[in-house]
């Protein structure tokens, strides 16, 4: 008896790009059309600009955590797991599954959208005793370590043990490391009236960045507004400097600056999945190389989008603007990938990915903010409710809205508790522990494995 099996569409990770184009499959396509599976380590889709906000206690982690799972009416097979080798030939994806096996899923058409992970250097220390912002673990590792610092600066008499407790450095003046900076040090600034063994002056931040200015993105004017309501708020905003040496109990800058510290937050910017690199295909500062339709050029079948392609910016003029990695651009390809995935089924033609910029948004925290929508330049309470509106509006569920507006509401209401829910433990957690990128196959190692399977098979 022949059996006609439907075609397989494989999309791998589950941020802003990977759950908007499933969730158009699933719309667009009959039921007998195609079968389509999501593989991501976590159920859940994780809203990445409001993880500041949960570090510093603001949102609670479960409210930007959108679960995959809660409709029951999606058909998409869920595989929990991280894809960590493709064979664009052999049109199979190796997954790690999360009880550690290793298992070939093979495939018909491929989207890949894994994202990025925190970009390091080659600086000493930094891996071993620095901590990212890059997932929902490490959000809520942070709070409770900075919440730790401060009860334990509480419990010293050593002056010299104090200080270093009580200094906290970031690195990284994008959007990230500025929210972070500044929602944290409201954070320590609101938690250390509860400490009256804890003079509030010795409480330190360091925000520093390799580059000449803060934001360059949002403009001279709104990157230099941030910068004076960061200043004024005691944080030492360092540019043109970086880190040259981690310990455990200080950080040397490059400008000779040695800071006691048992906390530094690397944010220096993101790369791409170490999956791309396991294609073997043409790559653009890391992200795959790709059509403005998103499918990689002679290759059946292969598209990427998000942080893991470098989609040509059709709305801008010139040569060789490529799409930043931003969740409004990953949301709106998405939808266009997914499309073209069905326009492939149906032998239909491409439509390439346009989209002009909506604009930027800060939130500082409290009132303060600065956002850019549609090139107007906002301050203050105005742009705290621009940032907060388009961040509200951009959640996916009815659900995770009233989570985030409820919570919201009674950090406004009732300030924080400043709880530590004992994560730390004793052993801290650095980036190393948090994003595993030795866990990747080589692209030899890939083929080696599916040949491997092939002469295995009856």
């Amino acid at each position: 008896m022949n059996t006609v099996t439907r075609p397989r569409i494989l999309v791998v990770g589950a941020g802003f790009a990977g759950v908007e184009c499933v969730r158009r499959l699933e719309r667009k396509l009959n039921t007998d059309e195609a079968d389509v599976t999501l593989v991501t380590p976590f159920s859940y889709q994780l809203y990445l600009p409001l993880l500041p906000q949960v570090a510093s206690g603001v949102l609670t982690p479960q409210s930007i955590a959108v679960s995959l799972r809660r409709s029951k009416k999606y058909r998409t097979r869920i595989i929990p797991g991280g894809a960590i080798g493709v064979d664009i030939k052999a049109k199979v994806c190796v997954i790690r599954t999360i009880n550690d096996e290793i298992v070939n899923e093979p495939y018909d058409y491929i989207v890949l959208s894994p994202g990025s992970i925190t970009r390091t250097f080659d600086i000493p220390g930094l891996t071993d005793h620095a901590f990212g912002m890059k997932t929902l673990a490490e959000a809520a590792y942070i709070r409770d370590h900075v919440i730790t610092q401060l009860d334990l600066a509480d419990a010293s008499d050593d002056p010299a043990e104090k200080a270093s407790r009580l200094q906290f450095v970031v690195v990284g003046g994008g959007y990230a490391g500025t929210e972070t900076a500044a929602c944290l040090q409201k954070l320590t600034h609101a938690a250390v009236k509860r400490y009256p063994r804890i003079d509030p002056g010795l409480i330190k931040w360091h925000l520093i960045d390799i580059a000449p200015k803060l934001m360059p993105e949002l403009g001279d004017k709104l990157g230099k507004s941030a910068q004076e309501i960061l200043t004024k708020r005691g944080i030492d905003i360092s540019l043109g400097v970086s880190i040259a040496k981690a310990g455990p109990e200080e950080v040397t800058f490059t400008d000779g600056r040695v800071v006691p510290t048992r906390t530094l937050i690397w944010t220096a910017g993101v790369v791409a999945s170490p999956l791309i690199a396991t294609l073997g295909a043409e790559t653009v500062r890391g992200r795959l190389a790709v059509t403005s339709a998103m499918n990689l050029p002679g290759q059946d079948g292969v598209f990427a989008l998000g942080d893991a392609g470098a989609v040509p910016d059709e709305a801008k003029e010139g040569d060789g603007a490529i799409c930043p990695p931003t969740a409004q651009h990953a949301m709106r390809q998405g939808k266009v990938v997914a499309d073209n995935v069905i326009a492939t089924l149906r032998n239909q033609p491409l439509k390439p990915y346009v989209h002009k910029d909506l604009g930027l948004v800060v939130d500082l925290g409290g009132k303060d903010a600065v956002s850019k929508p549609l090139g107007i330049e906002l301050r203050g309470l105005p742009a705290q409710v621009v940032a907060r509106g388009y961040h509200w509006s951009a959640l996916r569920t009815g659900v995770a809205k009233v989570r985030v507006a409820t919570n919201w509401t009674l950090n406004a209401l009732a300030g924080d508790d400043f709880v530590r829910t004992g994560f730390q433990a004793r052993k801290p957690a650095t980036l190393k522990d948090f994003e595993y990128t030795d866990s990747y196959l080589s692209p030899e190692q890939v083929r080696d494995r599916i040949e491997g399977a092939k002469t295995q098979e009856p």
